[in-house]
């Protein structure tokens, strides 16, 4: 990845969640590149993000953005070390590979999508409890830790997939909607205290959520976009920006990254 921007985040302590691959991993590459004095790693999958915080020279933590206990310990670690947090992208979120089994299944028979009927209270709970519940668990101690460090930006990861929803994907896209209006909530209440929050809605992304995609869904989610796929480096650059300095005067965004799929 090239970048013109080789000091937005000189000095800076970042934390990026999902940062073990996707668009988590690429976002901890460009703050290292562009300058951060330490980005901490986190990632369910502690061995991944052990690899990816050896590359660009970070901390890695194991850590389920599910878990509050876990999350306040997080930050509490980080703030003992560094003494601050200046910037947090939440990446981290899970989709549903039996719901795209049935997508999928649907598509082969040439029969109407029938997931509603068949959604356990599991795979609902367990995306609500890492897309949404894990976004209030990092705003709410990455606030706190900014807060006493005089502010901060943190970004969001959400998806356009709160807007454009798939047939099949309830339960994805509720909770990526209840991210959009969480964000936009908590950055009206915290500006106040000099901390940015703002949110990314990306598109289809080539990671490897993607590759679990069936191939006809895939087709059916590219339809009629401009560019196709984006990669995690497109994405990164966007949450970077946000980020920085650059986006001083950006609150409560919900900025769309989708290579011209629809607009709002």
């Amino acid at each position: 990845m090239t970048t013109a921007h080789t000091s937005r985040f000189e000095g800076k302590v970042a934390v990026v969640t999902g940062a073990a691959s996707g668009i988590g991993a690429a976002v901890a590459r460009q703050l290292a590149a562009e300058g951060a004095r330490r980005v901490h790693v986190v990632d369910l999958a502690a061995g991944a993000a052990g690899a990816v915080a050896a590359e660009v020279g970070g901390t890695a933590h194991g850590v389920d953005v599910a878990d509050p206990d876990a999350v306040r310990a997080l930050f509490e670690a980080i703030v003992g070390a560094d003494g601050r947090v200046d910037v947090v992208v939440h990446a981290a979120g899970i989709d549903d590979p039996v719901a795209k089994g049935h997508i999928y299944e649907a598509a082969e028979k040439g029969e109407p999508v029938d997931v509603l009927s068949r959604l356990e209270d599991s795979a609902w709970r367990r995306i609500h409890a890492v897309n949404l519940d894990g976004t209030f668990h990092i705003l709410r101690e990455a606030v706190r830790a900014m807060r006493g460090g005089g502010g901060g930006a943190i970004v969001t990861v959400g998806s356009s997939a709160a807007f454009d929803t798939l047939v099949g994907y309830p339960h994805y896209a509720s909770s990526k909607a209840a991210v959009h209006a969480l964000s936009q909530s908590v950055a009206k209440e915290v500006i106040h205290f000099g901390i940015r929050v703002n949110t990314v809605a990306p598109g289809p992304v080539d990671t490897a959520m993607a590759a679990r995609t069936p191939e006809s869904v895939r087709r059916r989610m590219n339809e009629g976009s401009a560019f196709g796929y984006a990669t995690a480096e497109q994405l990164s650059e966007s949450i970077c920006y946000l980020a920085s300095d650059q986006a001083s005067n950006v609150v409560g965004a919900v900025l769309l990254s989708n290579g011209g799929r629809f607009t709002v």
